[in-house]
Order: C-alpha cells, then sequence, then structure tokens
C-alpha cells in the first residue's frame, strides 16, 4: 500500500477511537456528544463564501447537515493521518513511535481552536462557551484518543 493510504487509514483510526471515546464519555459522565450537525452546517456554508457565524444555530439549516458533518469528521481525520505519514515517511510504519504522533494529534487540534470553533460562533479556542477551559482540556483529551488510535492502527497495520 501508499504511504498516503497507509495515512488515510490510520487516520480513520484515529477517528474511531475518538467516537468511541466519545461515547465513553457520555454513557460514564453524561458529556454530550459533539454535534456534527452544527459542523455539517458551517461545512455547507463555507460553500455560501460564510465562514465564521455568530451562532451556527440561528444559521440556515441545510439538508442532510448531520451526515454532511460526520463525512466531513472522518475526511479531516484520515487527511491528518496522511499528513502525519507524508511527514515522517513510511520508515516510521517499522517502528512506530507515539511520541511524534501525540504531539502531532496535539497539534490538529489548532485547527478546531482556530478555525471550527470560531466559524460557530464559539469563540477562538471555545473561549465563548459557559466552561472554555473544560471544553479544552475535553478536547485534547480527545486529540489524545485520536493520536492512540491512530498508532493503534500504524501498529496493526505494521
Amino acid at each position: 500500500m501508499s504511504v498516503i493510504t497507509l495515512g488515510l487509514i490510520m487516520g480513520i483510526c484515529g477517528t474511531v477511537a475518538m467516537d468511541i471515546w466519545a461515547v465513553i464519555l457520555t454513557r460514564i459522565a453524561g458529556i454530550p456528544a459533539p454535534n456534527w450537525g452544527n459542523v455539517g452546517r458551517w461545512v455547507a456554508h463555507l460553500g455560501r463564501g460564510t465562514v465564521f457565524h455568530a451562532d451556527i444555530n440561528t444559521s440556515t439549516p441545510v439538508a442532510r447537515e448531520r451526515l454532511i458533518g460526520w463525512i466531513f469528521h472522518y475526511a479531516v481525520g484520515a487527511v491528518y493521518g496522511a499528513l502525519f505519514l507524508g511527514i515522517m515517511g513510511q520508515a516510521w510504519l517499522s517502528a512506530p513511535n507515539f511520541l511524534p504522533l501525540w504531539i502531532f494529534a496535539i497539534l490538529t487540534i489548532g485547527a478546531g481552536w482556530f478555525l471550527l470553533h470560531p466559524g460557530l460562533g464559539l469563540g477562538w479556542a471555545l473561549a465563548k462557551t459557559a466552561a472554555p477551559w473544560k471544553g479544552r482540556v475535553l478536547g485534547l483529551m480527545a486529540h489524545t484518543v485520536f493520536g492512540l488510535g491512530m498508532w493503534m492502527g500504524a501498529v496493526a497495520l505494521g
């Protein structure tokens, strides 16, 4: 398989791990699951030229926004996996080291903090939410799990 294909698979593994983590948090701690419908609405509005919303909930709904959000979520995860492996190269797969993958996974939260969150009207790094630090910590934990899932995928592929 090509490096890109292997990276895409790793990214999907990481995204699945992140989603399993979200289900666990919802069931055990009562933390609401991510609203992929809002993300889908945001993605659809990108195509209409709007990047930043005061509140995505008040923006015009779009058909199949939840499906769009889920597809976007997995596409981004897959692209992150391909990007990581593109940076590290095929040689990294012969002895997958978690540390660079974890650092990369933590860095990917920047796209959420500085593009997606303000785009949804939540402010930079969730600054406009009731508990921004709680959301930030949960995001860092989720991205750690994303990295762990990508690493497990790499180990399985190796």
